[in-house]
């Protein structure tokens, strides 16, 4: 195998790998929870885009203190683990 081929490959692991593609998953993923709730309680899909905004609107800004909050607490500042 060449390089460019290994490249891609890396470029992608590192990518699943990054912090900003897991806060990605972990937010697509209340979404899509909110979706279904909203789904089942109103009686019809209401739809990616509306779950999507109507999360942001009601539950993005707490959802990602308590996230925060959430990852402080497993991985403590560098300071505090020298």
């Amino acid at each position: 195998m060449t390089t460019a081929t290994k490249e891609p490959k890396a470029s992608k692991e590192f990518v699943k790998q990054s912090t900003l593609y897991q806060e990605f998953l972990a937010e697509r993923q209340e979404i899509l929870r909110h979706k279904w709730i909203e789904s089942e309680r109103l009686g019809y899909d209401i739809g990616f885009e509306r779950a999507l905004l109507d999360w942001i609107r009601k539950h993005r800004d707490a959802w990602r203190t308590n996230r925060r909050a959430q990852l402080a607490g497993q991985h403590p500042p560098v300071e505090a683990r020298k």
